[in-house]
């Protein structure tokens, strides 16, 4: 059993880190200048948005019917109220809320923002296009009440409810005004974005009234602004900012993102030798999570042993978990039939008198600008041969790998899916569904998503994500290694938020004070 004591101790260390800096010179001022990378980013229509670490300005700008809180929980945002019967959500808006360019923000915004999501998600695009599985239908009463009408009427309605909502006139705009707390005074793509402090904002004044975003096309570039005093505070998920400490002129604020990394491994009837489940189970056991995480990704990665972000109110702390043992993944490969025949240190097995050696080939794709998912694959590789696999590791393409996942073509690969914002993974676990391309069918693990998607009581939904991830660990369909982190460097403490996650890696600046 993993404990979450580890996870207690960092807050409380981060948060007396938090104190000591702001009784020092790190103090917040009214002025932040900021660097990120931004090399895609032509429009800021976050309906659009093609760079995660950029969705963390764009966040600023743009509200949703809800937002989530410290402990990832929906809390009402432009929402006054919301009554549900059955699959009809009838809501109720704010009518204190204006956008930066002093018009309300109606139900008819609303309705229009859902239905450009829905129109891009039809054509494949759009960064809320989970949307399409929820919710069927918008119609607005009157300016401040609209009905919603969901595919799914459970509590994943409201974590889907986040997305921005812009004027009716500018869903489709390069540039839509939002009624968060900045707005936007000026935008150069590839070069800086200029935010100020929304006055009018419903919530408060902000305390920070400027924030000047550098972008930059490297991280190396990135990394010398801030070395260099050219830059306040700088977001990065690039695993060197894994040598920059907590400090007494310095503060490194680890992210969360959504990136999770696994191991996919094809257990269709024919992928031998995976289709023994004993063979899979040995790869489990065979891989030292914990060393990836530390030698590659230097602590920007977290493990997991489920789909779900460890230290979360979603993650289950008592499943069984697979610690790296590779005494067991040999004994678990000889009691399925394995053995050295040749003394080549390769295993080898007797198939229809014909010798099989176990070979494997392990896929992964390039990442932009660094190697280190190439380098976990080289680590994995070792892993495996010192238990008796052959392996052949291959760096192909995105596409690529993508195509051979979709056509069950593969062995093993390192591959990482982007988590979506409403905690329901069954596009990972339920039968034949979009991204379960391990093959995976259990009826017991649909039956599960089945009663998730139609529960509303929050405990009951918590336990059910507890009992998916109970048959999941048992089951073992793939291997899930480590989300993804990210780095926010900086000289001024500008939040006092104890959750930082992507996208909303600044959130709190728009509260803080001195």
């Amino acid at each position: 059993m993993r404990s979450i004591s580890s996870i207690i101790i960092k807050a409380i260390c981060l948060s007396v880190c938090l104190c000591l800096l702001f009784s020092s010179a790190l103090a917040m001022d009214e002025e932040l200048t900021l660097g990120i990378i931004s090399v895609k980013t032509t429009r800021l229509n976050p309906l659009t948005a093609e760079e995660r670490e950029f969705q963390s300005l764009t966040a600023l700008i743009y509200e949703g019917l809800y937002q989530l809180d410290d402990e990832y929980k929906h809390d009402e945002c432009l929402i006054k109220s919301c009554s549900i019967d059955g699959k009809k959500w009838h809501i109720t808006l704010r009518d204190d809320i204006y956008f930066h360019d002093g018009s309300p923000v109606t139900a008819y915004d609303v309705v229009a923002t859902i239905n450009e999501i829905l129109r891009l998600a039809n054509e494949g695009k759009g960064q809320y296009a989970q949307l399409k599985y929820i919710v069927t239908e918008a119609a607005a009463n009157e300016a401040s009440s609209l009905v919603l009408t969901v595919n799914r009427p459970y509590l994943g309605v409201y974590y889907a409810l986040t997305f921005p909502v812009l004027p009716a006139s500018q869903v489709q705009a390069d540039n839509p005004v939002g009624s968060g707390p900045y707005k936007v005074d000026s935008f150069s793509p590839g070069n800086y974005l200029y935010l100020s402090a929304n006055e009018n904002w419903h919530n408060d004044t902000p305390y920070v009234k400027r924030i000047n975003v550098t972008l930059k096309d490297t991280n190396r570039s990135l990394i010398d602004d801030y070395e260099f005093n050219r830059v306040d505070a700088a977001i990065t998920r690039s695993a060197s900012a894994g040598q920059y400490r907590t400090g007494l002129t310095n503060l490194n604020i680890t992210y969360r993102t959504r990136q999770l990394e696994t191991l996919l491994m094809n257990s269709n009837k024919i992928a031998f030798p995976l289709d023994d489940e004993k063979v899979r189970l040995a790869v489990r056991y065979a891989i030292d999570v914990d060393a990836i995480c530390n030698n590659v990704y230097t602590g920007m990665a977290t493990r997991t042993d489920t789909p779900f972000p460890s230290g979360t109110w979603m993650y289950n702390e008592n499943i069984t978990t697979y610690e790296y043992n590779p005494e067991k993944a040999r004994e678990l490969l000889k009691e399925a039939g394995w053995e050295d025949l040749d003394g080549d240190g390769v295993l080898d097995k007797i198939v229809n008198d014909e010798n099989k050696r176990l070979h494997l080939r392990l896929w992964t794709y390039e990442e932009q600008d660094n190697n280190v998912r190439e380098q976990a694959c080289a680590m994995i590789k070792n892993m495996l041969e010192e238990v008796g696999f052959e392996i052949k590791l291959e760096v192909r393409t995105f596409a690529g790998v993508k195509e051979s996942l979709q056509a069950r073509n593969f062995d093993l690969c390192l591959a990482a899916y982007q988590m979506d914002v409403v905690p329901d993974p069954g596009f990972l676990l339920m039968s034949s569904n979009t991204g379960n391309y391990v093959s995976y069918k259990s009826s017991e693990m649909d039956k599960l998503f089945k009663e998730l998607r139609t529960c509303m009581d929050f405990d009951r939904y918590q336990s059910l994500l507890y009992e998916i991830q109970e048959v999941y660990a048992r089951d073992n369909p793939f291997i899930c290694l480590y989300y993804r982190n990210g780095a926010l460097l900086t000289r001024k403490v500008f939040t006092n938020e104890r959750d930082t996650r992507e996208p909303e890696i600044l959130r709190g600046i728009e509260s803080i004070s001195n």
